[in-house]
């Protein structure tokens, strides 16, 4: 095979065979090496054994999906692979590495008839005692590409350097061998890069806690659960090195509590969750929209309902993040629409609540948040409004005064004069619970005005080409929209990207100002129902001829499959 511009590589095997490592690493090599790339996962929701597959996409520009085919697959054994019948589409001239001689590989591989290699890990690891498969597989896949073989060393060295020298020279041994068998494959070179760049190694959950605390969030509780939990492991010792705390709750109603009392106490808060814990959150975030309390809750979304698949993405959980609060309850929901993006909508997200004094729900997914990418280095912003909060309250303070914005300044606890009563009961301008006509009239439209009066600025959405078609989406659907975009329309003549950032409130005149001179529009979404859709129905004035492309997750939407259905619609 010749060197091509970009290579996508799969790794599969069983649970604790080591491929979300190797994989790893091998993504590390490729950014020193001056590649982009973009690593996700996928796994069973066994806690131990099962299934575990890693795909890297390295290429010499900036990767945002996984390539449509698989280019190279390395099985460190086949236990479970048929369970990928849906992610393993590998490319005809795919070159497949089997680690058990003698095994035959499933039907979803032999059906694209790839080449077929085999190597005897078992015989290699035992021949060199305390060497590991997945190290071997390693050396072998970095070998096949290309990548030189002192920056993998280097990055083995790194990753085991706390387990000692012998540890250490194992890897290297696992490494070298890896190398060896690699020299007697029909080599995949990549394409030369064009030098290393200072760039990111980031996941989508780890830029979320990253601009959660750009924003100024110091304060956050939480209860473990899948996809969502790296944002907390990441969180734990930044917050405490900036001088904050996270708190691990006894389960998601704690941890919504914990943040609320945070947040009255005057500290900028956030809590993470999937779809089932933020369903527990959901009488608590009201109490926090009618308590005027700024907080934010960062849903990674996973293929619902209930359980559901905990390992798998899906945008499901628009629904319940828009409307599944009681009553009339204003608050904000966003979206970022990249890993990188994931960054900013976190700091962007925090500033709309502590700006608004309202809970802002950012719905990110699994596809994201336990994604790695090689990304350029986020540009360093920040926004100038923070929290309204008084120093020195007036006689007679009123926490809840009626002001044009709709926002009134909050006194922290412990401040003179700056007593009142917040909690869920509807109240009169200072406070007191009142079940007066009025005062619950205007309480509502006080609410109700600060979401929709605020100036969103230009991040309401991202636009991207000029064309008479329009393509809108949101979340992680965006990344296979733009890239199938680039290849069929590269110069946005024919078609117009609009992935909105700001799910709600709906901004129907920003909309329709991105939607003018359009002739056809598109709605892309990974959700059974459609709730995007009937969420844009609902909200906006979308012709009734505006057309759908939605389906379900587990598996992520691909470029190709995006790119067809739009040369189809568009012929």
């Amino acid at each position: 095979m010749t060197g091509s511009k970009a290579q996508t590589i799969a790794m599969i095997g069983s649970g604790g065979a080591g491929v979300m490592t190797a994989a790893e690493i091998l993504l590390r090599v490729a950014a020193r090496a001056g590649y982009f790339g973009l690593m996700t996962k996928s796994f069973g929701p066994q806690i131990r054994g099962g299934e575990a597959a890693a795909f890297v996409t390295l290429s010499t520009s900036p990767v945002e999906i996984q390539g449509d085919r698989i280019d190279l697959l390395f099985a460190i054994d086949w236990n479970n692979a048929e369970r990928f019948a849906g992610e393993l589409n590998i490319a005809s001239d795919a070159l497949v590495i089997s680690g058990l001689p003698g095994t035959n590989p499933p039907a979803i591989v032999t059906d694209h008839r790839p080449a077929l290699v085999e190597i005897n890990l078992k015989s290699l690891t035992r021949t060199h005692k305390g060497t590991r498969p997945n190290m071997v597989a390693l050396g072998t896949v970095a070998g096949a590409l290309g990548l030189p073989k002192d920056v993998v060393m280097e990055l083995v060295d790194e990753r085991l350097a706390s387990k000692g020298e012998a540890t250490m020279s194992q890897g290297r041994t696992a490494i070298g061998l890896g190398y060896i068998e690699a020299e007697g494959l029909d080599s995949m070179p990549l394409a030369p890069s064009e030098g290393a760049a200072p760039r990111w190694i980031i996941s989508g959950n780890q830029a979320a806690g990253y601009g959660a605390m750009r924003g100024g969030v110091r304060f956050a509780a939480a209860y473990p659960i899948t996809p969502a939990t790296e944002i907390l492991e990441w969180l734990a010792p930044r917050l405490q090195k900036a001088g904050g705390l996270l708190v691990q709750a006894e389960d998601e109603l704690a941890s919504i509590n914990m943040i609320i009392g945070g947040s009255f106490g005057g500290a900028a808060v956030l809590t993470a969750t999937s779809g089932p814990g933020l369903a527990l959150m959901s009488e608590s975030i009201g109490l926090a929209v009618a308590a005027e309390i700024p907080l934010l809750v960062i849903d990674v979304m996973r293929g619902g309902p209930s359980t559901g698949i905990p390992t798998k993405s899906e945008q499901s959980d628009l629904n319940i993040a828009v409307y599944g609060l009681h009553g009339d309850a204003p608050h904000v929901v966003t979206a970022p629409n990249s890993i990188a993006d994931c960054l900013f909508t976190a700091q962007w997200s925090t500033h709309l609540a502590e700006s608004m004094q309202v809970p802002v729900i950012m719905l990110s997914d699994q596809s994201f948040g336990q994604a790695l990418g090689v990304v350029e280095r986020p540009a360093e912003l920040a926004f100038a409004t923070r929290r309204l909060v008084v120093e020195a309250p007036a006689e007679n303070y009123q926490r809840y005064a009626v002001t044009a914005s709709g926002v009134s300044p909050m006194a922290i606890p412990g401040t003179p004069g700056g007593q009142y009563t917040a909690d869920g009961l509807e109240h009169n301008e200072t406070g007191i619970p009142s079940s007066g006509v009025e005062d619950h009239n205007r309480q509502l439209e006080k609410r109700l005005t600060k979401v929709t009066n605020f100036d969103y600025g230009d991040h309401w959405a991202q636009i991207e080409g000029d064309g008479p078609a329009a393509i809108i989406t949101w979340g992680s659907t965006t990344g296979p929209v733009r890239q199938a975009m680039r290849r069929i329309d590269p110069h946005g003549e024919r078609l117009r990207l609009i992935s909105l950032r700001l799910i709600s409130p709906a901004q129907p005149e920003c909309l329709a100002r991105a939607l003018a001179g359009c002739e056809r529009i598109m709605v892309v979404e990974q959700s059974q129902m459609a709730q995007f859709f009937g969420h844009l129905k609902a909200q906006f004035d979308l012709p009734s001829h505006a057309d759908l492309y939605a389906r379900p997750g587990p598996q992520p939407f691909r470029a190709d499959e995006i790119a067809a259905k739009l040369e189809d619609w568009l012929s």
